[in-house]
């Protein structure tokens, strides 16, 4: 992986770090309401998947979704502002943080639904197998909702027609507050669409060069005409599972030997040294970042509240 690679890598994964942090800030200020589900320690699955896309391909997922709105090249600024409720965020402070869209860049949501995302991304599938394009409908859940009914409905249209879909679990090992071995039978989730003959693999998602190859495997098997595929991402989160959440099912020793041996950050870090980049160029791009971010929250919190008359917007079309 050259250089030049390495360092948006480390960019739009350390983005996402800084802009979440921020985010669980004003959370405890009380300036973001609702829910809240952090993507902290999971960039690396985002960043190498989209690293593999092109444009017209799209992107949907779950509830934990700030990171893919960055990754797919949404301001930061209108996702803060959404999350704060305000006029000038993504979907004009009505959506909050678990559903903004951007039809732009191809992100089709945030869905608080568990598992209800994955029938809508098989119908995204279904869309461009219709109309005979070669783009590719990402479809992100958690292993929490892997064996949901509606999961496995949506295998099976899939592999039925052919749809150009990869599925991706983005497996952080616990869903809500029970750990997976706890919750599922099947002990290797990429073979879970084994049964309708979806090809799997699976990949240590806190590496963004792994995960990277492994999305352009999936995706050339998709743009071939050759049907869905699976990849099942190894990943952690560092935070609970919202921001509710004090995550007692697990000990603080588990959560820092994952930060301090495993971080997908650091890993590009001492990837970048080793190819001879300097801490001050590294520094430049933590600089940028920080601004980035507290440019957003600024913005966030000095952007007005949504008139009104938007409860009455965008609640029927007509066709």
């Amino acid at each position: 992986m050259g250089k030049d690679d390495l360092l948006r890598f480390y960019h739009d994964m350390l983005l996402i770090r800084r802009f979440e942090e921020k985010a669980g800030q004003l959370y405890g200020m009380g300036l973001i309401g609702g829910f809240c589900h952090l993507y902290i320690g999971q960039e690396a699955v985002v960043v190498g998947l989209q690293a593999a896309l092109k444009e017209g391909d799209q992107v949907i997922t779950s509830y934990r979704d700030h990171g893919h709105m960055l990754a797919t090249g949404m301001e930061a600024r209108g996702v803060m502002a959404e999350l704060t409720g305000r006029e000038t965020g993504y979907s004009r402070g009505k959506g909050g943080s678990m559903h903004m869209f951007s039809k732009a860049r191809g992100f089709y949501g945030g869905h608080g639904i568990v598992g209800a995302q994955v029938s809508i991304g098989a119908g995204l599938g279904f869309a461009n197998w219709y109309r005979g394009n070669d783009n590719v409908s990402v479809t992100y859940f958690g292993e929490g909702a892997s064996n949901q009914g509606q999961v496995f409905e949506s295998f099976n249209l899939a592999a039925l027609l052919k749809l150009p879909v990869v599925f991706v679990i983005e497996n952080n090992r616990y869903g809500m507050g029970t750990s997976v071995e706890r919750a599922s039978a099947s002990k290797d989730l990429s073979k879970n669409g084994s049964p309708w003959g979806i090809p799997g693999l699976q990949v240590d998602g806190m590496d963004v060069v792994a995960v990277k190859e492994a999305a352009e495997q999936a995706i050339a098997h998709c743009r071939a005409g050759n049907g869905p595929f699976l990849l099942e991402m190894k990943t952690y989160r560092y935070r609970g599972h919202s921001m509710s959440d004090p995550a007692k099912y697990r000990t603080r020793e588990e959560v820092q030997k994952m930060r301090s041996e495993r971080d997908c950050i650091e890993a590009v870090h001492h990837l970048l040294t080793a190819q001879g980049v300097d801490e001050a160029e590294i520094k430049k791009i933590d600089d940028a970042v920080k601004a980035v971010v507290q440019d957003a929250a600024d913005f966030a919190q000095t952007s007005p509240e949504p008139d009104p008359k938007e409860l009455w917007t965008d609640i029927l079309v007509e066709a």
